[in-house]
Formats: structure tokens, C-alpha cells, sequence
């Protein structure tokens, strides 16, 4: 795994170059070799995302857990925050899932979309779509899930409303923006406070990444099984947010509305991708919820 985990630099980088390239010069270039970086972008992703699962399904079930840390982009007061990635069994299998299913609604589009002047302007909103959600898949720590969770609200955002001369598709995109931002405030909140119990509890976490996945979920189990009340809060604030992405109930009504975007956003943002983040979410912040039974039971009830 060693030798491959590094791809995992080429899984982020694909779609996010193929972005640049259609968002700069898309224009200029033909229809056909917009589609084809477009498509071919996610598809490399794709291919790099099978080999490091490959690579990961050949570790033995304790070691299936591997971190790959690139420069820190923030540094203050004892925290250190680095571009770090987790290749572990959710991620790897939300990434064949995003590139996957995300390739083959590129390879549609190019024919479903041939007749649009924007052609190279909607292929750079969808490659930076897969990327942002590629972020937050693969962040290891909390600000670059929060990263990757906005990316996804502002592309959705950006495709909803593709079609911006029609009224009704303006609005549409608008009331899925404004609703998920509800949801965005409660997960901040939610965030704001994981990061306060774990500030509060400093001396318990023997390393400076301590918004990283691998030293705070350890961390945090033990802080909030001896505080069931914070755990509840967190658990719920975090769920409230889900539920925005996911358009699950109460935040569900921005989806009819989404649909008038083009029919290959719906494919990718309703059906395959953005719906899926709240699923991360939860299963990132599992431990919140084991140690909240009263959490738990709400989303079991609301599903």
C-alpha cells in the first residue's frame, strides 16, 4: 500500500485540473474535446481509486486505515491542520461510488448536452463538483470536510441553475442554496462545538492534529460518553445538517424544485452523490451518536 497510496493525489487532482482547464479555456476548445477532458478527468480518478482499493483490500483488516499528509495550510496556538486524506474502507468505497457513477454522467452528458452553447461551462461545473465531494469524502479532518461540504452546496448551486435565463430554474437553485445553508448553520454549530469539548479537554489529546479524524474520534468517545447532554446536542446539530444535504426530512422540500436543472444534474447530485454526504457525515461522527441514545432514536424515527 505503500507504494500506492500516494494516488491518492491523483484522485483529488483529476477532476480538479479538468475544472481549471474547462473553466479557463473551455470555451475555445471544441464541444467534443470539452467532453472528452471532462469525462476523462473523473475517469482517471476512477481508475487511480481502484488501484488504492485494491491496495487497501489486500491489508489485513487492523491496518485498514492508512493517512497520507501533505503540506499544513494551518498552524496557531498548539493546532496544527494539514492537507491530510484518509484512504480507509468508507472512503475508498464513497470514491468509487462519486467517480464511478460520476464518469458515466459525464460520458451521458456529452450527448445529452452537445446542442448547449455553455457545453464547456457545464462540464467544468460538474468536475468540480466530483472534486469537492472527493474532499469530503477524503479529508481526514474537520475543516476540510467542511471545505468539500460547501464546494458541493455552491455546485449544486451552479448546476441547479445552469439554465440561469429561465426564472423558474434561478429560483429553484436559489431555494436549494438558502435551504441548505440552514442546514450549513447547524453543522457549523455542531463543528464549533466538537472543537470547543475538544479545546476544553487539551491535555487528553497527545498530538497537535487534534481536529484529525484519527486522534479526535478516540478522544471525543471518551469525552462524550461522560456527557451525555453535550453528546445529544452535537448529534443533533450534525444531523440537522445531514438532513439539508441529504434533503431528508425537515430539509427535503428544496428537491422537487432541483429538478430543473439539467436532467444529468439530477442524475449526479440526487440520485449518486451530494444525497449521499449526510451518510458520511454520520458514519465520520458515529461516535457522537453511540454515546447519545436520544439522537440515535431520532434518526432511526426520521430515517
Amino acid at each position: 500500500m505503500d507504494s500506492t497510496k500516494n494516488l491518492i493525489w491523483l484522485v483529488l487532482a483529476a477532476p480538479l485540473v479538468g475544472a481549471g482547464i474547462l473553466g479557463t479555456v473551455g470555451r475555445r476548445l471544441p464541444k467534443a474535446l470539452a467532453g472528452l477532458i471532462g469525462t476523462l478527468s473523473v475517469f482517471i480518478a476512477f481508475l487511480a481509486g481502484v488501484v488504492l482499493f485494491k491496495g487497501l483490500a489486500g491489508l489485513d483488516e487492523a491496518s485498514r486505515m492508512v493517512r497520507v499528509e501533505g503540506p499544513d495550510w494551518i498552524s496557531i496556538l498548539g493546532l496544527r491542520v494539514p492537507f491530510e486524506w484518509t484512504i480507509d474502507p468508507l472512503s475508498m468505497l464513497m470514491v468509487l461510488i462519486v467517480t464511478g457513477i460520476g464518469a458515466l454522467i459525464h460520458l451521458y452528458s456529452t450527448g445529452y448536452m452537445k446542442e448547449e452553447q455553455d457545453f464547456a461551462r457545464f462540464f467544468a461545473y460538474l468536475n468540480l463538483f466530483v472534486a469537492a465531494m472527493l474532499v469530503l469524502v477524503l479529508g481526514n479532518n474537520l475543516p476540510l470536510l467542511f471545505i468539500g461540504w460547501e464546494g458541493v452546496g455552491l455546485c449544486s448551486y451552479l448546476l441547479i441553475g445552469f439554465w440561469y435565463r429561465d426564472l423558474a430554474n434561478v429560483r429553484a437553485a436559489n431555494k436549494a442554496f438558502i435551504v441548505n445553508r440552514v442546514g450549513d448553520w447547524s453543522l457549523m454549530l455542531g463543528l464549533f462545538l466538537i472543537v470547543v469539548v475538544l479545546a476544553a479537554n487539551r491535555q487528553t489529546i497527545d498530538s497537535d492534529r487534534y481536529l484529525s479524524y484519527d486522534q479526535m474520534l478516540p478522544a471525543l468517545k471518551n469525552i462524550l460518553w461522560a456527557n451525555p447532554a453535550m453528546a445529544t446536542a452535537i448529534a443533533l446539530l450534525l444531523f440537522f445538517g445531514a438532513a439539508g444535504k441529504s434533503a431528508q426530512f425537515p430539509l427535503y422540500f428544496w428537491l422537487p424544485d432541483a429538478m430543473a436543472g439539467p436532467t444529468p444534474v439530477s442524475a449526479l447530485i440526487h440520485a449518486a452523490t451530494m444525497v449521499t454526504s449526510g451518510i458520511v457525515l454520520l458514519s465520520r461522527m458515529n461516535v457522537v451518536f453511540v454515546a447519545s441514545p436520544t439522537a440515535s432514536a431520532v434518526v432511526c424515527i426520521v430515517g
